[in-house]
């Protein structure tokens, strides 16, 4: 039975307290004083002799009750302790100011390959096969870097917290954790609202064909490769893809292997051992291909990766092995690899400018991403949506686009694809003095609407010029409806505007 004696604190009442159960012969397991409480675990006080106790204790002066308990606190506390390191996922453990380890949670057992062993009371330095690492710890009262550390042949970063007492370092919390699992976090903080083909906007023709083929090819786990113009979206479609298939659960890992010089990207991709290089962190660091283990891992602008980490990616491919910067030490991960690239691959086979072996071994599947001009009336679609988000930002609520911008930006060319009408669309609420958008406003600080898009390139040179003075004219249309004010803004004779109007067929009556 356990009971909890509640008093008003004064000197030695803890120890007539104690003394009246110990006239009881009742052996006592547990005791812990914490003013003005008294717990006490007596497993030999039976039901039947509680209310003669109870009463006894009360008798006690300065005791105000004698309650039974379900529980003593300090058995309470480890109760919630051991559920808190039950349930966090990555390797934690306690360790003393000298290294002696006081706690460890069952992730930590199971990496250490000891699941059913207790590890309590093992030294860092035997759990790591590294002295020096417990040597470091110790003496700099656990105030250490994160670093990189090897149990039972498996790479962990080290995450290092000290514990003090009174200030005096007592000790340090060590967590754990698996490339994997960096790889799971770096993709929850920059994650999508949206998830699979729901952040696809668009109802034309050629998006629907992309989806329908992008939700049959998502399930394989065969390289993919996303061919596109650049700004057309090829990232949110290998993000889909991912979001589509078995692989979903695990990290969605991304490189633009055009940001980064040829040292760098071999280190993000395939990660460097202790030592690598000058600079390099200790311990070594994994890469994406480790962090993303079981995953995906996207390979944006593939055409400008070197030829030399082609012929590393090549043998990843081959077999799923791959050394670390430096290292020695053959890896080995199941990680599809999604390519995506606005070049003519095969173009560049042919001039040796990127390896044929390679190429086929990307290209087993493949997704075309139309461009922006063939989406029809994607563009007012995704101008809407674009709208709405940059008004979110902006704080600029109830933008809305008039009816000559929608014209202007369903007929122009769009050579920067998605990425430049949100770019687009952004500046214009930024900068728009209403909730309108104008032709103005689309062009910026110059005030000039995007260019028109023509089906040809013109016959010659005065086709040409004909056709961008009636461009010209039917944009500016909807602003300076009458001839005389279109002439002003253009500062030119009424008359030159009027016929120009008229051979054209165009109406500055009604503006078309």
């Amino acid at each position: 039975m356990r009971i909890d004696v509640r008093f008003r604190d004064r000197v030695g009442i803890a120890q007539e307290i104690l003394g009246r159960l110990a006239a009881q012969n009742l052996n006592l397991t547990a005791v812990e004083v914490a003013p003005p409480h008294v717990f006490i675990e007596a497993p030999q006080l039976a039901p039947g002799q509680w209310n003669a106790l109870r009463q006894n204790l009360r008798d006690v002066p300065g005791v105000s009750e004698a309650l039974i308990v379900d529980m003593l606190p300090g058995a309470r506390q480890r109760l919630h302790l051991d559920a808190l390191m039950a349930a966090m996922k990555d390797p934690v453990l306690l360790a003393d100011a000298e290294g002696a380890l006081l706690a460890v949670n069952e992730a930590a057992r199971r990496a250490a390959g000891r699941g059913d062993v207790d590890l309590t009371g093992l030294s860092i330095g035997a759990l790591f096969d590294d002295l020096a690492l417990q040597r470091e710890l110790t003496e700099s009262g656990f105030d250490a870097p994160s670093r990189e550390v090897i149990l039972r042949g498996r790479a962990f970063q080290l995450d290092i917290a000290g514990v003090s007492d009174a200030g005096r370092a007592a000790g340090g919390v060590l967590t754990l954790y698996s490339p994997e699992r960096l790889g799971a976090r770096m993709q929850a903080l920059r994650a999508p609202a949206a998830e699979g083909l729901d952040t696809l906007v668009g109802a034309s023709p050629v998006i629907c064909a992309l989806k329908q083929r992008a939700a049959r090819l998502a399930p394989l786990s065969a390289p993919l490769m996303i061919l596109g113009e650049t700004g057309t979206g090829k990232e949110l479609v290998a993000q889909a893809c991912h979001q589509l298939s078995p692989r979903r659960r695990a990290p969605f890992l991304a490189l633009n292997c055009a940001a980064l010089p040829e040292n760098l990207a071999e280190s993000e991709l395939f990660g460097y051992a202790p030592g690598a290089f000058t600079g390099a962190s200790r311990g070594g660091k994994p890469g994406l291909l480790e962090m993303a283990a079981g995953g995906t891992v996207f390979l944006d602008e593939i055409g400008e990766m070197s030829l030399y980490l082609q012929a590393k990616l090549l043998r990843f491919l081959n077999d799923g092995s791959f050394r670390r910067v430096g290292g020695d030490r053959e890896l080995r991960v199941d990680v599809r690899i999604i390519s995506a690239t606005h070049r003519d691959l095969a173009a560049m086979v042919a001039s040796g400018g990127f390896r044929e072996d390679l190429f086929y071994r990307l290209d087993v599947l493949s997704l075309n991403v139309p461009p922006l001009r063939e989406r029809g009336d994607d563009v007012l679609l995704l101008a809407r949506h674009f709208l709405d988000r940059a008004a979110a930002q902006t704080g600029r609520v109830g933008a809305r686009l008039s009816p000559a911008s929608e014209a202007a930006l369903r007929g122009a060319a769009w050579p920067g694809n998605v990425r430049q009408l949100e770019n687009l669309l952004f500046r214009a609420v930024a900068l728009s003095d209403d909730g309108a958008i104008e032709l103005g406003d689309l062009g910026g600080e110059t005030g000039r609407a995007p260019a028109a898009r023509e089906a040809d390139e013109p016959a010659d040179w005065r086709s040409g010029v004909a056709a961008f003075e009636r461009d010209l004219l039917a944009r500016l249309l909807p602003r300076f409806p009458s001839s005389r004010k279109l002439a002003e803004r253009l500062g030119v004779s009424h008359t030159m505007i009027a016929r120009k109007l008229h051979q054209y067929g165009l109406s500055a009556s009604s503006g078309e």
